[in-house]
Protein backbone atom coordinates (compact mmCIF):
# COMPACT_ATOMS: atom_id res chain seq x y z
CA UNK A 1 0.00 0.00 0.00
CA UNK A 2 1.13 3.14 -1.11
CA UNK A 3 2.50 5.58 1.74
CA UNK A 4 0.45 8.61 2.80
CA UNK A 5 2.01 12.10 1.63
CA UNK A 6 1.32 15.36 3.38
CA UNK A 7 0.99 18.03 0.77
CA UNK A 8 0.95 21.60 1.44
CA UNK A 9 -1.04 23.92 -1.53
CA UNK A 10 -3.59 27.17 -2.00
CA UNK A 11 -6.97 26.81 -2.47
CA UNK A 12 -9.14 29.33 -3.55
CA UNK A 13 -6.15 32.02 -2.15
CA UNK A 14 -6.18 30.00 1.19
CA UNK A 15 -3.31 27.66 2.49
CA UNK A 16 -3.85 24.76 3.04
CA UNK A 17 -2.58 21.40 4.83
CA UNK A 18 -3.59 17.79 3.77
CA UNK A 19 -2.51 13.88 3.98
CA UNK A 20 -3.77 11.63 1.36
CA UNK A 21 -2.61 8.61 -0.25
CA UNK A 22 -0.52 8.44 -3.56
CA UNK A 23 -3.16 7.51 -5.26
CA UNK A 24 -5.96 9.91 -4.36
CA UNK A 25 -7.28 12.10 -7.31
CA UNK A 26 -7.50 15.69 -6.75
CA UNK A 27 -10.97 15.60 -7.64
CA UNK A 28 -11.37 13.68 -4.58
CA UNK A 29 -9.01 15.77 -2.29
CA UNK A 30 -11.74 18.74 -2.92
CA UNK A 31 -14.41 17.04 -2.75
CA UNK A 32 -13.70 14.25 0.31
CA UNK A 33 -11.06 15.97 2.32
CA UNK A 34 -11.50 19.73 1.78
CA UNK A 35 -15.30 19.56 1.90
CA UNK A 36 -15.73 21.61 -1.93
CA UNK A 37 -18.13 19.61 -3.82
CA UNK A 38 -19.12 22.49 -6.46
CA UNK A 39 -16.13 20.78 -8.83
CA UNK A 40 -18.16 17.47 -9.89
CA UNK A 41 -17.94 14.15 -10.50
CA UNK A 42 -18.50 13.45 -14.63
CA UNK A 43 -16.92 10.59 -16.35
CA UNK A 44 -13.61 9.79 -14.12
CA UNK A 45 -11.82 10.03 -17.82
CA UNK A 46 -10.96 13.57 -18.08
CA UNK A 47 -13.56 13.49 -20.92
CA UNK A 48 -16.93 15.43 -19.63
CA UNK A 49 -14.80 18.73 -18.14
CA UNK A 50 -17.36 19.19 -15.38
CA UNK A 51 -14.29 18.47 -12.88
CA UNK A 52 -12.06 20.93 -14.19
CA UNK A 53 -10.52 23.47 -12.20
CA UNK A 54 -7.57 26.06 -12.46
CA UNK A 55 -3.61 24.48 -11.52
CA UNK A 56 -1.57 27.41 -11.40
CA UNK A 57 -3.76 28.72 -14.25
CA UNK A 58 -4.32 25.89 -16.27
CA UNK A 59 -7.31 24.62 -16.53
CA UNK A 60 -6.83 20.81 -15.16
CA UNK A 61 -9.56 18.04 -15.44
CA UNK A 62 -9.71 17.09 -11.62
CA UNK A 63 -10.60 13.31 -11.69
CA UNK A 64 -7.52 12.11 -13.53
CA UNK A 65 -4.84 14.67 -11.71
CA UNK A 66 -3.21 13.17 -8.61
CA UNK A 67 -4.09 15.24 -5.47
CA UNK A 68 -0.27 14.54 -4.61
CA UNK A 69 0.28 17.26 -7.54
CA UNK A 70 -1.13 19.84 -6.29
CA UNK A 71 1.86 20.05 -3.61
CA UNK A 72 2.79 23.68 -3.90
CA UNK A 73 0.37 24.59 -6.24
CA UNK A 74 -2.44 27.27 -6.35
CA UNK A 75 -5.43 25.49 -7.15
CA UNK A 76 -8.92 27.56 -7.94
CA UNK A 77 -12.77 25.67 -8.14
CA UNK A 78 -15.73 27.24 -8.72
CA UNK A 79 -16.14 28.24 -5.32
CA UNK A 80 -13.06 30.38 -5.55
CA UNK A 81 -14.26 32.19 -8.37
CA UNK A 82 -16.56 34.67 -6.75
CA UNK A 83 -13.17 36.45 -5.43
CA UNK A 84 -12.45 37.17 -9.08
CA UNK A 85 -14.54 40.00 -10.73
CA UNK A 86 -14.45 38.01 -13.80
CA UNK A 87 -16.19 34.89 -12.09
CA UNK A 88 -18.35 37.21 -10.69
CA UNK A 89 -19.28 38.58 -14.25
CA UNK A 90 -19.71 35.23 -15.58
CA UNK A 91 -22.16 34.67 -12.31
CA UNK A 92 -24.34 37.42 -13.33
CA UNK A 93 -24.71 36.63 -16.57
CA UNK A 94 -24.99 33.26 -16.77
CA UNK A 95 -27.96 33.89 -14.69
CA UNK A 96 -29.23 36.81 -17.12
CA UNK A 97 -28.78 34.80 -20.20
CA UNK A 98 -30.34 31.69 -18.98
CA UNK A 99 -27.13 29.02 -19.39
CA UNK A 100 -27.75 27.22 -16.22
CA UNK A 101 -29.72 24.30 -16.55
CA UNK A 102 -29.10 21.70 -14.52
CA UNK A 103 -26.28 23.07 -13.17
CA UNK A 104 -23.99 20.04 -13.78
CA UNK A 105 -21.15 21.40 -15.98
CA UNK A 106 -21.56 24.82 -14.86
CA UNK A 107 -18.56 24.36 -12.49
CA UNK A 108 -15.88 23.30 -15.33
CA UNK A 109 -17.94 25.97 -17.79
CA UNK A 110 -17.37 28.89 -15.29
CA UNK A 111 -13.69 27.77 -14.63
CA UNK A 112 -12.85 27.79 -18.27
CA UNK A 113 -14.49 31.18 -19.09
CA UNK A 114 -12.64 32.51 -16.51
CA UNK A 115 -9.56 31.25 -17.83
CA UNK A 116 -10.72 33.10 -21.24
CA UNK A 117 -11.42 36.05 -19.84
CA UNK A 118 -7.75 36.20 -18.32
CA UNK A 119 -6.35 35.52 -21.76
CA UNK A 120 -8.95 37.22 -23.51
CA UNK A 121 -11.41 40.28 -21.92
CA UNK A 122 -14.00 40.53 -24.83
CA UNK A 123 -14.37 37.39 -26.21
CA UNK A 124 -16.39 36.70 -29.37
CA UNK A 125 -18.40 33.66 -30.19
CA UNK A 126 -15.99 31.63 -31.88
CA UNK A 127 -13.03 32.58 -28.84
CA UNK A 128 -16.20 31.22 -25.90
CA UNK A 129 -16.52 28.24 -27.81
CA UNK A 130 -13.33 27.06 -28.30
CA UNK A 131 -13.04 27.91 -24.57
CA UNK A 132 -15.70 25.44 -23.76
CA UNK A 133 -14.88 22.93 -26.16
CA UNK A 134 -13.56 20.31 -23.25
CA UNK A 135 -16.77 20.72 -21.43
CA UNK A 136 -19.86 18.60 -22.14
CA UNK A 137 -23.71 19.99 -21.53
CA UNK A 138 -26.18 17.90 -21.80
CA UNK A 139 -29.09 20.17 -21.60
CA UNK A 140 -28.42 23.79 -23.11
CA UNK A 141 -27.22 22.62 -26.38
CA UNK A 142 -24.38 25.71 -25.75
CA UNK A 143 -25.57 28.66 -27.37
CA UNK A 144 -26.93 30.13 -24.16
CA UNK A 145 -23.49 29.05 -22.54
CA UNK A 146 -21.72 31.23 -25.19
CA UNK A 147 -23.91 34.21 -25.04
CA UNK A 148 -23.35 34.26 -21.20
CA UNK A 149 -19.38 34.02 -21.95
CA UNK A 150 -19.57 36.95 -24.58
CA UNK A 151 -21.84 39.22 -22.20
CA UNK A 152 -19.62 38.71 -19.19
CA UNK A 153 -17.13 40.47 -21.09
CA UNK A 154 -18.71 42.88 -22.48
CA UNK A 155 -20.00 43.29 -18.89
CA UNK A 156 -17.05 43.98 -17.56
CA UNK A 157 -15.45 46.42 -20.10
CA UNK A 158 -18.52 48.21 -19.51
CA UNK A 159 -17.80 48.18 -15.77
CA UNK A 160 -14.22 49.43 -16.97
CA UNK A 161 -15.37 52.41 -19.35
CA UNK A 162 -17.87 53.45 -15.75
CA UNK A 163 -14.82 53.52 -13.80
CA UNK A 164 -12.74 56.15 -16.23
Amino acid sequence: MPPDLDIDFTLNGVRQRARVDAGTSLLALLRDVVGLTGTKYGCGEGECGACTVSVDGRAVCACIAFAADADGRSIVTVEGLGADPRGAALREAFVEQGAVQCGFCTPGMMVQATQLLARCPRPDAAAAKSAIEGNLCRCTGYQKIVEAIVAAGEKLAARKEAVR
